[in-house]
């Protein structure tokens, strides 16, 4: 009997995930009706990422009452599992754009309700937390949720606030003092995938300003905001984190992640490999099925295939990787431990017309890369 371990990630804007390892398996069985195949949709820390761990890892979801991103009450929810050890956060659940879809303003928004997340996670008795950055409407380097677990921002006049992207030059002192004292004994796992810095040409303010709702004149006030909390963390908590890679993303929430509750950052896929378990769950495996939108040399640098490979490959267990395009200068990808690529626009079509028919086109790559393997076993 067969074993397939199947983990891709999501074709950004045609598949999820979850939807790929469902089609991946029908093709699966379709060649293989016996085999036994296991399913890990890929969470890389933005929208479904809950759903997805739970899918691979079973748990519950729970939900909670916070602070949405204009200070309103709002549900949200996070995930828990591994016996109830571990919580999985994404903070879109409660910062994120489709909450501020027709009144966008990063300079007004803010992560508090994140902070009360992750607050409700240790109260309920979760040691490890995981967070998930990626698709928020904020940009105030993680005060907001800094601010909801204990820390004081004052201003000149030592007057306390609750800063936003657009308060963030008014903090004059952080004082960390009264952080909630049970986060010194918890695992806090951040994940992050992008490298940009907290400020400048590349960082959280002109990168990603402009998609939240920043105009040209706002996004130079939220990074001069950025700038100034930067240097205040310097000055009160003799940190220097701003060009740490991905300290930009999220708004700064990488930044603040570090900075304030001494998370490490860590890449997505890593992240969902150690928690899954995913060099055990190797064992006895014939073939893992990864795959994302297109490979290129971008994802040589480490995306979720290679992420992948580097861990197929230690355990000699071939990696076949189904993609929706190939780019030029991926050969490196095959000394790192995939084995084959395929894509599968399968008629060459432009991405408009080959979204249309992704999913039938997966499944037809799939049922041939199954028919190839099959036809060997029966040599």
């Amino acid at each position: 009997m067969r074993k397939f371990l199947l983990i891709p990630d999501s074709f950004k804007g045609t598949m999820s995930s979850g939807e790929i390892c469902s089609i991946m398996e029908d093709a699966i069985i379709n060649n293989y009706p016996d085999a036994e195949v296991i399913s890990i949709p890929v969470a890389d820390g933005g929208e479904g990422s809950v759903d997805a761990f739970l899918k691979a890892m079973g748990g519950e979801k729970v939900t909670v009452t916070v602070k949405g991103p204009y200070f309103e009450d709002m549900e949200a929810f996070y995930g828990v599992i591994d016996q109830g050890k571990t919580a999985v956060i994404e903070m879109a659940a409660c910062a994120g754009l489709p909450l501020v879809e027709h009144n966008p303003d990063p300079s007004k928004t803010t992560t508090y309700g994140v902070g009360q997340l992750i607050m409700d996670a240790i109260h309920r008795g979760c040691s490890k937390i995981i967070m998930g950055l990626g698709g928020s409407c904020t940009n105030d380097a993680g005060t907001g949720a800094a601010a909801a677990l204990g820390i004081i921002f004052t201003d000149t006049a030592g007057n306390a606030f609750i800063p936003v992207g657009g308060s963030l030059k008014d903090i004059a002192k952080v004082d960390i003092s009264k952080l909630l004292p049970e986060l010194k004994d918890i695992e806090l796992i951040t994940m992050c995938d992008i490298d940009n810095p907290l400020f400048g040409e590349t960082g959280a303010a002109y990168i990603f300003g402009p998609q939240k709702g920043a105009t040209p004149d706002i996004v130079k006030e939220l990074d001069a905001g950025l700038k100034h909390i930067d240097q205040v963390v310097q000055k009160d908590l003799n940190l220097s984190l701003a060009n740490l890679k991905g300290a930009g993303s999220a708004g700064g929430m990488g930044f603040g992640m570090v900075a304030f509750l001494g998370s490490s950052l860590q890449m997505g896929i890593e992240t969902v490999l150690d928690t899954v378990k995913f060099d055990e769950m190797l064992t006895n495996v014939d073939y893992v099925l990864s795959g994302e939108g297109k490979i290129d040399t971008q994802s040589i640098r480490g995306k979720v295939v290679i992420g992948i490979a580097n861990r197929t490959k230690k355990a000699n267990v071939p990696l076949i990787a189904i993609v929706g395009d190939i780019g030029d200068g991926i050969e490196e990808a095959y000394e790192k431990g995939v084995s084959g690529i395929f894509s599968i626009n399968r008629v060459a079509v432009e991405f408009k017309d080959a979204k249309k028919r992704a999913r039938q086109d997966l499944y037809l790559t799939v049922d041939n890369v199954m028919r190839f393997i099959k036809r060997i076993d029966e040599r």
